[in-house]
């Protein structure tokens, strides 16, 4: 097994077009399946050294955010956290403290799973990613990446380079919650990201509602947009952002949780992170 550290996008592709080869930013789930031998690459690229993947920058356009930047690096970003709560709530969920550590957006996103506690949060604040191969780059929005669980759209030599978050504009919250079996160190039964916008009369004007683990891939809310933008939000339009979410649900059954019980805490947590960033908004 080769072990390389290209230092251009271009190079890092090259070597990931390669058969067997690997991309190794954090490595918090690429190392396990070393251990356990679940994977045997020929060559591990370690894409850590390409310009800008390890970078959090802030302009007058938005945010952007480098696949390999550790999770606890962004959680600790100030100005991130007073823009985007709920992103960076959802990476201060992701494993323990250690594994904050070294786990990396980009390989949460691209480890596909529907329970990927900054998917949710990232599709509802309009995140899209660039994704750099040998015909150089192009971006997507989040939730054009799984197709389904532990499959992206990245062709060969392909790599997610970094993300874009626009700059929220005055009076817009968000906000990220799940469900786990424990307290701490488990995977979301329910994920719910939710962002939303006010006007001056603290009236909705725009509405983003994600939900993770309730499906094969991460779905956005259809219909919201009649139900709440130019009003506040009210108990009616609140149950009936319930029965949506409920029936948007297509849950396996597992261990974890039944199919009812994902499907009823889908609507409990929409409604919660509504509330929450509805509140964030009008105090923005």
């Amino acid at each position: 097994m080769d072990y390389v550290t290209p230092t251009t996008a271009m190079e890092a592709s090259k070597a990931l077009a390669q058969d067997g080869a690997f991309a190794l930013a954090g490595g918090t789930d690429l190392l396990v399946k070393l251990k356990t031998k679940f994977v045997s690459p020929s060559v591990i690229v370690d894409i850590k050294q390409v310009p800008k993947i390890m970078s959090i920058e802030n302009s007058t356009d938005g945010w952007w955010i480098g696949a390999a930047v550790p999770c606890a690096e962004i959680s600790e970003h100030e100005s991130l956290r007073q823009d985007w709560p709920g992103l960076v709530e959802s990476l201060s969920l992701i494993g323990s403290t250690q594994i904050q550590g070294r786990a990396t957006l980009g390989g949460n996103l691209c480890n596909a799973s529907p329970a990927a506690d900054s998917v949710p949060a990232l599709i509802a604040a309009y995140g899209t990613c660039i994704i750099s191969g040998q015909s150089g780059d192009r971006e997507e929005p989040i939730e054009n990446i799984v197709t389904s669980p532990g499959v992206t759209v990245l062709e060969k030599g392909e790599f997610i380079l970094g993300f874009k978050l626009p700059k929220p504009e005055s009076g817009t919250g968000d906000a990220y919650l799940r469900l786990i079996p424990r307290s701490e160190m488990d995977i979301a039964i329910v994920g719910a990201g939710t962002s939303v916008s006010v006007d001056k009369d603290k009236k909705i004007t725009s509405i983003r509602v994600a939900l993770g683990a309730i499906a094969p891939t991460q779905i956005i809310l259809d219909s919201l947009e009649d139900l709440f933008i130019g009003k506040e939000p009210n108990e009616n339009s609140i149950n009936k952002l319930i029965s949506i979410a409920e029936s948007a649900c297509r849950p396996i059954k597992d261990k974890r949780g039944t199919v009812e019980y994902r499907t009823k805490i889908a609507g409990v947590l929409a409604k919660r992170t509504l509330t929450i960033a509805y509140k964030r908004a009008i105090n923005h």
